[in-house]
């Protein structure tokens, strides 16, 4: 992949997909900067399934400059897998994620790299506070982002979505971007028990070539993608503890209906009053569902119960350091 075997100060990984147009461009961007402040660093370009020249210009690029490596995919994939591919050949103190279209500006790698190597943070996210989109777009996003803030619990970022990203070398080696969920990067490094999550206020520039190759669909899968990380992250490793409560719930909603549409039969027989049978009654029907639904639940989280305890990664816990002892008590008489 890379010709030098030393560790680099910056990895700058590229998922793409048809941006051969950009593709030179952006690489003289990075370099002019790189060169500029003085930072070693590689360039880790990830061709998602480019149907157009992409690659070929990545060969030429990689010839030419022995910090430029790539990955090419025999069909597209989608920015996560490309994503989480860049991260596991990226080698750099700090790693720089930006978009292929021009549209993130290399001239903020440097404050990027300052926020983690002297602020402390382990990911910095870029927020484009003045975007060149439609409402169309923008709307949307904010609305999602709102969401995300308040599911996640990271409420000091606006632009969870942000192409430009900065991480710690830690953070990349401890987190899997699966799925859609390179939208979710920062709840997932929270997760991983990364907490120090900042933000920087980035230039967005309008789009130089080409088209954009996300749709309005993206903004129904994110929120799919965010309840399924909100439940994972809380319930993944204690199924029971959400099926086994709601359904113990739901049946014993449904257990104390049954006994009070009976009570009232009862009741009415007793006194002469008029009364139906306890199976003409809809509520009898409804009790009973609950029931079922109650009991259904409840051995669904028992059978995830069993899946988790079988897992091979139940017991998977982030260290951040560790001190064994050299000496026992013992030895030290």
């Amino acid at each position: 992949m890379t010709k030098d075997l030393t560790v680099p100060d910056i990895s700058v990984v590229i998922p793409l997909y048809n941006e051969a147009e950009s593709l030179p461009e952006l690489h003289a961007w990075i370099h002019r900067v790189m060169r500029q402040n003085n930072f070693s660093h590689e360039i880790i370009f990830v061709n998602d399934g480019s149907t157009d020249e992409s690659w070929e210009v990545i060969e030429r690029l990689s010839k030419e400059n022995p910090e430029v490596g790539g990955v090419c995919f025999r069909r597209n994939y989608g920015k996560s897998p490309a994503l989480n591919t860049g991260f596991r050949i990226a080698r750099g103190k700090v790693v720089i994620t930006m978009d292929a279209d021009l549209q993130d500006s290399p001239d903020e790698i440097p404050e990027l790299y300052r926020m983690i190597t002297e602020d402390g943070y382990d990911l910095v996210s870029g927020w484009k506070k003045k975007r060149y989109d439609p409402l169309s777009k923008t709307i949307p996003t904010k609305l999602f982002n709102a969401t995300a803030r308040k599911v996640s619990g990271i409420h000091n970022l606006h632009d969870f979505n942000c192409g430009l990203k900065a991480y710690r070398h830690d953070v990349i080696k401890h987190i899997e971007v699966y799925g859609d969920m390179h939208r979710y990067i920062p709840y997932l490094a929270k997760n991983a028990g990364f907490s120090r999550i900042g933000e920087k206020v980035v230039a967005h520039q309008a789009r130089k070539y080409g088209k954009t190759k996300f749709g309005l669909d993206r903004f129904v899968n994110g929120y799919l993608d965010l309840a399924t990380l909100w439940f994972t992250n809380k319930f993944g490793i204690k199924p029971m503890h959400f099926f086994g409560l709601l359904g113990s719930l739901m049946f014993m909603l449904g257990f104390i209906a049954v006994i009070v549409v009976g009570a009232t039969k009862l009741y009415n027989m007793s006194h002469g009053r008029p009364y139906i049978l306890v199976t003409d009654s809809p509520y009898f029907f409804i009790s009973l569902v609950m029931m079922i639904l109650g009991t259904q639940l409840f051995l669904t989280g028992f059978i995830g119960e069993l899946i988790v305890r079988n897992a091979p990664g139940r017991n998977h816990y982030e260290i951040s350091e560790e001190i064994i002892p050299e000496t026992s008590a013992r030895d030290q008489k």
